[in-house]
């Protein structure tokens, strides 16, 4: 009786294996997104930045459900960011209507994408206590 209820050791402790799947997976994230178009990174840089404000604990990026409003916000802040940017580096120019509609799309994607790294990422994220 008493010998079926012994576990065999690499079933004792299988969450370090984990861990380590999820840390492989965050660097084929990072290599991947080293990858991006310049003005892709451009964009990254600017969301980064933003987020790096909020990286904090009890922030909304960590709730359990963020809030739709909230992180359009964000990406509205970050598209005002990206404007000022454009304005001082081309005085005058204006870019046009459907490329800014274009870079509000990208800015959200890459929006979500940071949120989903810092939360899944580092010591303070949801699968990592």
């Amino acid at each position: 009786m008493y010998n079926q209820k012994v576990l065999p050791f690499y079933m004792t402790y299988p969450l370090p294996l984990y861990y380590q799947e999820e840390d492989t997976v965050m660097r084929d994230l990072e290599y991947l997104q080293q990858m991006y178009p310049a003005e892709a990174k451009k964009y990254q840089k600017s969301v980064a930045g933003i987020l790096d404000k909020l990286d904090y604990e009890g922030s909304m990026i960590y709730d359990e459900y963020p809030d739709r409003w909230q992180m359009y916000r964000l990406a509205q802040t970050v598209m005002e960011q990206l404007r000022r940017q454009n304005e001082m580096e081309n005085p005058g120019t204006e870019i046009p209507k459907e490329k800014w509609e274009w870079m509000n799309d990208m800015v959200q994607i890459i929006l979500f994408y940071e949120v989903y790294k810092r939360r899944h990422g580092n010591r303070n994220g949801i699968l990592k206590f």
